[in-house]
């Protein structure tokens, strides 16, 4: 089979390798890689800023969308031909994560899914949406689940509101579900042409960051001075001190990523004056995955991202890094 592998830390160190083709073991799948989207995470690791101390080598990103070609000994969930997606960590099914539910992610503790074939685990697979392409479906395991559980955090419902920042794609997953929700949606963006993006989708307002970037003031002002219910932080410690201002008090900040450059403290008295719960999202369970397709079924929901082939998963990772990109980016499997 073929694969792109970290063999060194660098962008221009990844490798388009041949290595055997596996063969599914006991309670394994075969999955012949149709689709793969690409996270931030993938491009933390191969700089070796997520794991410096990482084995390689090692085959990148944790999300892809495929046919099952061959099932193991005992596989009773799924046969040759069934459209799947790997869940992001294998081994966390259900319930509350814990550091053995934790191990596992694919790309990272073992070896990713951008090759022509992959065997996972047979409770490591979801059902791909019948409405949705290998491409589109290949979007969901990462961005969309954490983009689903931020929500929770929060138990969005009619009338609350949400806070995007940026236009990644957790932050695309973040609106498309929180308007299912029936919540109103606030954004920001460098790009005033991502702004009128994100509102074809259904963005209620937006503020382009560069013009003013008092965008906690802003979130006030668009909600009679009280504040927004969430807001779904890509940003890290570059964003998290006007993210806690942006909230009303008892309002949740849903830390999902590290994305915005900064070395400013913890503000402490913020979270204690606004009565804040901040809640760490790593992604979620199987259990989760499955109840985010339900809701992806039913609305018919189709993921947002731009396509590419395989052959330049250097670009496209250099794409991500310029943060040029609208919603999720995805390469073809050809």
């Amino acid at each position: 089979m073929r694969a792109w592998q970290v063999s060194a830390f660098g962008i221009d160190s990844l490798e388009f390798v041949e290595r055997p083709t596996p063969t599914p073991g006991p309670g394994g799948v075969l999955v012949r890689v149709r689709a793969v989207s690409l996270n931030y995470r993938d491009l933390m690791i191969l700089k070796g800023i997520y794991n410096p101390k990482m084995k390689l080598p090692r085959i990148l990103c944790s999300d892809a969308a495929g046919e099952v070609t061959a099932v193991g000994a005992g596989v009773k969930a799924w046969k040759p031909g069934d459209r799947v997606c790997g869940i992001f960590m294998q081994n966390w099914l259900d319930g509350p994560l814990t550091p053995p539910k934790a191990r596992g992610a694919l790309g990272g503790d073992i070896d990713g899914v951008l090759a022509d074939y992959v065997v996972l685990k047979e409770q490591g697979l979801v059902a791909v949406p019948e409405h949705l392409s290998f491409q589109e479906a290949a979007t969901l395991p990462c961005a969309a689940v954490t983009a689903w559980n931020a929500l929770a955090s929060a138990a969005i419902k009619p009338g609350s509101t949400v806070l995007i920042l940026g236009t990644g794609g957790v932050s695309i997953f973040a609106l498309q579900f929180a308007r299912l929700k029936g919540a109103r949606v606030l954004g920001i963006s460098s790009s005033d042409e991502k702004l009128e993006r994100a509102g074809a989708l259904g963005l209620d307002a937006g503020l382009n960051y560069r013009e003013d970037p008092e965008w906690d003031r802003w979130a006030h002002s668009q909600t009679d001075g009280e504040g927004v219910d969430l807001v779904v932080e890509v940003g890290g410690l570059g964003t998290l001190t006007r993210s806690l201002r942006a909230i009303r008090m008892g309002g949740t900040i849903a830390q999902v990523g590290v994305l915005a450059a900064g070395g400013e403290s913890i503000p402490l008295g913020l979270i204690l004056h606004k009565w804040s719960h901040i809640h760490g999202i790593y992604v979620g369970s199987r259990k989760d995955f499955l109840e985010m397709n339900k809701a992806i079924s039913l609305a018919e929901l189709r993921p947002v991202g731009e396509e590419f082939g395989w052959s330049q998963a250097r670009e496209v990772l250099e794409r991500m890094e310029e943060g040029s990109h609208f919603g999720k980016l995805v390469l073809t499997v050809d």
